[in-house]
C-alpha cells in the first residue's frame, strides 16, 4: 500500500473511553459514518503501518509478550539524535506517521513503539501493568537497537509514560517533550472514584460505534470526514473472537493510568522539558463517574494544567496552541511540528 493510500486508510487502534470530554462537535452526514461488520484481528496484523513493524520479544510475569515498534531512519543528513515517539491510550503508534516523516526529513532517527497491550504489541489480560513496566520495556528496546540517549516525545497517555521514563532514566533521556498529555492532575484527588477492574471490562465490551465516534468526535475543535478513521479500528476490534481479551487488557492499562498518577514527578524531572498545549482540549478520565457538577466541570482544563505543570517542571517551556484540542499532531501539524522542532534544536 502507498503512502498515500496508508494515510487515508490508517486508523488508531484499541484503547478504552478514558475520558468524557464537555461536548462532542458535530459529525460527519450518515453516509460517512458506517456502521463497520469487517472484524480486525486484535493483533492488527492486517491493518497497514506507514514504516516495516518489526517486533522485540520480552518475557513479563514469566510469560513471552512480543512488542512491535518501527525504526525509522533519517532521510536526510543525520543529525545524530534519536527521538522516541510514545502514543496515548486510545492510539498506536501508527498515528504518528506525520510526525515520523517530518523528523526524518529533518535528519533525525525515530523510534515508535507500539506498547504491550496496545496496537500490534501482545495484549495479555493478565499483566500487572504499570508505567514503571513499560519504561522498562522501551529501555529494552533501545538496548536492542543500541540508542544509549534519546528524545522522549509523549502524548496523551504516552505523557504520563514518558515522565516515567524520563525519572527512571535521567541518563538514557536527551529532552522531554509532552503533548497534551493527561496525568496532569492527579484524577483520584480530582475527584473521580475508583471502579474495579470488572466493571471497566465491562465498559469496554459494551462499547457501540456510535459511543467510539462521538467520544472520537470529542478530541477535535472541529470533527471532518478524514477522522472517521480513528474510528474504524476500535470499531471492528469489537467484531473479532479476541475481543474480550483485549477489552480486559484495555481495563487494566485504564487501571493503571487512575492507580499511578506522576503529577508528584514534576518537579524532579531533570531534563529539558518542553510542553505542547491544545487550548480547547478538555480530556480527563472518568469524568462520567464523577457527579459533584463543580467537581467535573473544573476536570481537564487544560490551560490551566498546562500552566500549572509548566511552573513546576524546572526550565519548562510552554507552548499554547490556540483553536486545537487533544491531538495536536493531528490536528493543527504546522504548529506542532514547528514546536517540537525548536524543541529537540534547543
Amino acid at each position: 500500500m502507498n503512502r498515500r493510500n496508508f494515510v487515508r486508510s490508517s486508523a488508531l487502534a484499541l484503547g478504552t473511553a478514558l475520558a468524557v470530554p464537555l461536548a462532542a462537535q458535530p459529525g460527519p452526514s450518515a453516509q460517512a459514518a458506517p456502521e463497520y461488520d469487517k472484524p480486525l484481528g486484535i493483533a492488527l496484523d492486517e491493518w497497514p503501518y506507514p514504516y516495516p513493524v518489526r517486533f522485540l520479544t520480552l518475557t513479563l510475569d514469566g510469560k513471552s509478550q512480543r512488542m512491535a515498534y518501527m525504526d525509522v531512519a533519517p532521510i536526510s543528513r543525520s543529525v545524530g539524535q534519536t527521538v522516541v515517539l510514545l502514543h496515548g491510550k486510545n492510539f498506536s503508534g501508527e498515528y504518528w506517521h506525520e510526525t515520523i516523516s517530518l523528523l526524518s526529513h529533518n535528519g533525525y532517527r525515530v523510534i515508535v513503539p507500539d506498547q504491550i497491550g496496545f496496537g500490534k504489541s501482545s495484549k495479555p489480560d493478565d499483566l500487572a501493568y504499570s508505567f514503571d513496566l513499560l519504561a522498562a520495556n522501551t529501555v529494552a528496546l533501545l538496548d536492542e537497537l543500541k540508542v544509549d540517549r534519546a528524545a522522549i516525545v509523549g502524548h496523551s497517555m504516552g505523557g504520563m509514560l514518558a515522565v516515567r521514563f524520563v525519572r527512571n532514566y535521567p541518563e538514557r533521556s536527551t529532552r522531554l517533550v509532552l503533548e497534551n498529555p493527561i496525568g496532569l492532575e492527579d484524577y483520584r484527588l480530582a475527584g473521580v472514584p475508583p471502579r474495579t477492574t470488572a466493571q471497566l471490562t465491562e465498559d469496554e465490551l459494551k462499547q457501540t460505534v456510535e459511543g467510539i465516534r462521538a467520544y472520537r468526535k470529542a478530541y477535535f475543535v472541529r470533527w471532518v470526514p478524514a477522522y472517521e478513521r480513528f474510528v474504524e479500528v476500535p470499531a471492528r476490534m469489537r467484531l473479532s473472537g479476541e475481543y474480550p481479551r483485549a477489552a480486559r487488557s484495555a481495563a487494566l492499562t485504564g487501571q493503571m493510568i487512575y492507580q499511578q498518577p506522576v503529577r508528584h514527578d514534576f518537579p524532579k524531572i531533570t531534563v529539558p522539558t518542553t510542553l505542547i498545549i491544545g487550548q480547547n482540549d478538555r480530556t480527563a478520565i472518568g469524568r462520567d463517574r464523577v457527579t459533584d457538577p463543580k467537581a467535573k466541570a473544573a476536570l481537564g482544563n487544560y490551560p490551566e494544567l498546562g500552566r500549572a505543570a509548566a511552573r513546576d517542571i524546572p526550565g519548562a517551556k510552554l507552548v499554547e496552541i490556540p483553536d486545537c484540542g487533544h491531538i495536536p499532531h493531528v490536528e493543527a501539524p504546522a504548529t506542532f511540528h514547528a514546536a517540537l522542532l525548536a524543541a529537540l534544536r534547543a
